[in-house]
């Protein structure tokens, strides 16, 4: 078996440190806020793909959009409906899965965000990743780096044949 660097890691690879994969991610638009403070405390989260009845993705909900929106402006999370508060339309940035860390990094760093919805090809969300599943990535990436060029100064592996 033949050791080597492998190509950069993507979207997909972070999914896996996701905590998000373990969980229903995310709320309707007709929910009152106060539900996705519930989830957000429940699963130790800070961010929510919301959802119209058919289950599409029509926005996100953050903490921030809760203490920008809810707390400082004095309204109350139980009547006030997620739809209201949540980042939506244009404003709503996303991945694909076979996108590479480095980019969904870049994306996250130029609109300022924590968490990127992982879509498919038509758009829908398979899934959800916070920069901290990045941070995992990358590290992960480069641990498998170091372990192989490691084994190859000690001639183990890689392009030497013995394992």
């Amino acid at each position: 078996m033949r050791v080597t660097v492998r190509e950069a890691a993507t979207a997909h690879d972070a999914l896996q440190f996701s905590s998000y994969s373990e969980i229903d991610f995310t709320i309707q638009e007709d929910a009152p806020v106060y539900d996705a403070v519930q989830k957000f405390a429940a699963y130790n989260i800070g961010c929510l793909v919301v959802t119209d009845a058919a289950g599409h993705m029509t926005g996100i909900v953050s903490e921030r959009d809760y203490i920008g929106k809810i707390a400082l402006l004095g309204r109350t999370s139980k009547q006030t409906p997620v739809k209201e508060i949540a980042t939506r339309g244009a404003n709503i940035i996303t991945a694909m899965a076979d996108e590479t860390v480095e980019t969904c990094m870049r994306k996250m760093l130029a609109k300022d965000v924590r968490h990127l919805p992982i879509i498919d090809d038509n758009k829908n969300v398979v899934g959800m990743i916070s920069i901290k599943d990045l941070v995992a990535t990358v590290v992960k990436e480069k641990e498998d780096k170091i372990k192989v060029l490691s084994d190859r100064a000690l001639g183990r592996g890689g392009s030497f044949g013995s394992e």
